[in-house]
């Protein structure tokens, strides 16, 4: 294993969690946890905690392009009684600690926001509403608060999908740049479609690209995307088929050209496309299988994927060539319901959140064949489910 502890030691890691005394997706009892979590790389990658920061439900993470301040989504519904409901939150990073501190929150104009990302100007805070199948472009002011008055659009208002328990109509899970900034991409779940806008660096206004969308098969739930970091290449993982699809992007457009489909699963699992509870639809069965994460190596050589079920981390070699996927294999995540996973700034280690068993664990990510150190380490934390790199401290 190839690992450059140096750059690994005093990295600052923030993680998501969902807050008691909600119960997390899929979970049967209360969560412990109380917010955002931070930590420290120490020594031989153990993880030191330092702060815990109250949040409701901060499930999904992001930093601005300076790691100067975090942004969060609070991901609930609408609850006038107790005074809650969906918004986004910003905090400053102390760039000698890597503490947070709150600046503000506002309402995202949705409910159950579960994504968000800031454009490469940080100038605009990105949001994915589920819940309502919307998304939300907020101002961003010179001092990090979230602006109001965003741009709100829900691109696939009037759509559905065949898993009438989870595609009953839009679910927007996801919303991002393409890695040149030209375009914003919207990826929806309950409507099986990828959208595309220009954001007007002014206004924060979405306007439809041509074409404005790409669907995937009908029923595979895409969640989330990551794009090739030097080539015109994307790749949708779809929650529901857990399989991911490759596409070429465009050179001067934001078309998606199919090229590839491929399980996130072995040929011959036991583990199989979940029969949802019309009761408990958050649910994941036994033998049940969904995507959850994706994240590609900062090399463009690697890509990996969460799968909840089977609680394993799928491993692909990305073909240079044509930039196809092929299969390198599956480790075990050690916890039940691996969510998230994230690779540190130094491209040596994978993160995943167990986040039914309350436990992290941290792979060494071999530099030579992208393969798994499944000697890992392993920090219990509650219900952790997503995560975000801030400054190196020394």
């Amino acid at each position: 294993m190839h690992l450059n502890t140096e750059t690994a030691n005093g990295q600052i890691v923030y993680v998501g969690t969902y807050s008691a005394p909600n119960t997390a997706p899929g979970a049967t009892a209360p969560s412990r946890a109380e917010g955002i979590y931070v930590y420290r790389m120490e020594a031989y990658q153990s993880l030191s905690l330092i702060q815990v920061v109250p949040a409701h439900n901060p499930s999904f993470l992001t930093v601005n392009s300076t790691r100067t301040r975090l942004y969060c989504v609070n991901e609930l519904a609408d609850d006038s009684d107790n005074g809650l409901q969906g918004s986004v939150s910003a905090y400053e990073i102390d760039p000698t600690t890597g503490q947070l501190s709150f600046i503000n929150t506002q309402y995202s104009e949705g409910t159950w926001p579960c994504h968000c990302s800031v454009d490469p100007a940080d100038r605009h805070l990105l949001v994915a509403n589920y819940g309502s199948g919307s998304f939300a472009v907020f101002p961003i002011n010179d001092d990090g608060r979230i602006g109001e008055k965003p741009h709100v659009v829900t691109p696939g208002l009037g759509c559905s999908g065949p898993d009438k328990a989870r595609q009953d109509g839009p679910h927007a899970h996801m919303v991002c740049h393409d890695p040149e900034g030209r375009f914003v991409i919207g990826v929806d779940l309950g409507a099986d479609s990828v959208f595309a806008w220009t954001l007007h660096p002014e206004t924060g206004v979405l306007e439809p690209c041509s074409p404005p969308a790409t669907n995937v098969a009908g029923g595979c739930g895409p969640r989330h995307m990551v794009f090739h970091p030097s080539e015109k290449l994307a790749y949708v993982l779809n929650e529901l088929s857990s399989t991911i699809d490759v596409f070429r992007f465009g050179a001067d457009d934001p078309s998606l050209i199919w090229a590839q489909t491929i399980s996130t699963l072995p040929e011959d699992t036991e583990f199989e496309r979940p029969r949802f509870d019309a009761d408990n639809p958050g649910s994941i069965p036994a033998k049940g299988n969904t995507g959850a994460g994706i994240v590609m190596h900062p090399s463009g050589e690697w890509l990996y994927t969460t799968n909840r079920g089977s609680d394993t981390v799928a491993i692909f070699k990305i073909i240079p060539a044509t930039g196809r996927l092929q299969s390198q294999g599956w480790v075990p995540t050690k916890g039940k319901i691996p969510r998230g996973l994230a690779i540190d700034p130094s491209g040596s280690l994978l993160f995943v959140g167990n986040q039914n068993s309350d436990l992290i664990v941290n792979f060494v990510i071999d530099q030579q064949s992208g393969a798994l150190d499944r000697n890992t380490n392993q920090q219990q934390s509650p219900t952790p489910v997503d995560f975000a790199f801030g400054p190196l401290i020394p």
